[in-house]
């Protein structure tokens, strides 16, 4: 039996013991999932190897494999066996999150498990089982944003392998895909998603510029730079809108009365957003985002960007220098939550 279905199974036994009918059931999918993306699998070498390997396919597994090999060797990232294989999955994602927050919160609610420890979202490996807990959530009351996931990281259990649902992106969002998955496996602190996600965006950009400029690409870096001038815009808009949403629902107000009010803040951010397009000239990628916006969706958000800024910073006091930032960033993972908060609002 291969070491990786050993351990799927060993986790799932281990989960049984632990967990009621219907916990039992979401590992199992989990598990089920997960065994069947790593099953399907194989070193880049042998689709390199292989005649039938279509030529865009084969093109891009070449360049995944140099981003590889330059994420251990000059970013400092692990250097083991996750994405020097690739799997075809025959879907768009390889994972869809859900996440709610309460009616009046933009406060995502939290799930617990064993390994990964308490975070802000539930996964799926298949998006009918996804919405069928959303719709569970909805029922409660909540706000719930379901979104694609097309990567996702083990932390370093298995060997995560290149997929298909990303390895045709544009080549600076697939270094970034790839430099972020391995930033998780270097740091992950048990219940802290915003901190998690929050450094692997920062390793994410700090590694893209220094991908696209050491291997001569131009044209991607400057438009990665101008991509990032409008993602900060967007952030700053969500970041904006959270804020306004959080002292509205500290006040006290009735039900209805609050509800008006929420529908008047979304609305306002709705009317800002097409104002950013306008100003972008109609760039639309954002647009996925502005479907059915509610406070799940800023509270998914503010878990990938929140603390951007102040890791942005810490790098910068380490001269760029990423194995010292690394270091840092360890110690504060050693800290306790609110020590930690305080001093990445310090350095923000």
């Amino acid at each position: 039996m291969p070491t990786y279905r050993r351990r799927l199974v060993s986790a799932l036994a281990a989960v049984a013991l632990l967990t009621g009918c219907e916990t039992l059931g979401y590992y199992a999918q989990a598990v089920g999932g997960q065994f069947s993306l790593l099953s399907r699998a194989r070193p880049v070498e042998q689709w390199l190897g292989d005649p039938a390997t279509p030529a865009l396919l084969r093109a891009r597994l070449e360049t995944a494999s140099a981003m590889r090999n330059y994420a251990s060797r000059e970013l400092g990232l692990p250097d083991n066996a996750s994405y020097r294989r690739y799997a075809e999955l025959e879907r768009a994602f390889a994972v869809w999150n859900v996440v709610a927050a309460p009616e009046f919160s933009t406060r995502a609610l939290q799930s617990c498990f064993p390994v990964a420890g308490c975070v802000s979202y539930r996964g799926f490996f298949a998006p009918a089982d996804a919405e069928r807990h959303a719709a569970g959530l909805r029922s409660a009351g909540n706000d719930v944003h379901v979104a694609g996931v097309p990567a996702y990281s083990t932390l370093g259990w298995f060997d995560d392998p290149l997929l298909s649902t990303f390895i045709r992106y544009p080549e600076a969002e697939l270094a970034g895909l790839v430099f972020h998955e391995l930033a998780h496996q270097l740091v992950y602190v048990r219940d802290d998603t915003t901190f998690n996600e929050s450094f692997a965006v920062a390793v994410e950009e700090a590694g893209v510029r220094r991908w696209l400029a050491a291997t001569r690409r131009e044209a991607a870096l400057a438009g990665f730079t101008e991509g990032q001038r409008r993602k900060r815009e967007f952030i700053a808009l969500i970041t904006d809108t959270r804020d306004r949403l959080e002292a509205l629902y500290r006040q006290s107000a009735a039900p209805e009365a609050m509800r008006e009010r929420k529908r008047a803040e979304f609305a306002a951010f709705e009317q800002r957003y097409a104002q950013l397009k306008i100003r972008w000239g109609g760039f639309a990628s954002y647009d996925r985002f502005m479907e059915s916006p509610n406070n799940a969706l800023l509270a998914s958000m503010a878990a990938y960007t929140e603390r951007v800024p102040a890791f942005e910073r810490l790098l910068e006091r380490e001269g760029g220098d990423l194995l010292r930032f690394y270091a840092r960033v360890k110690e504060l993972a050693a800290l306790g939550k609110d020590e930690r908060e305080r001093r990445l609002a310090a350095l923000k």
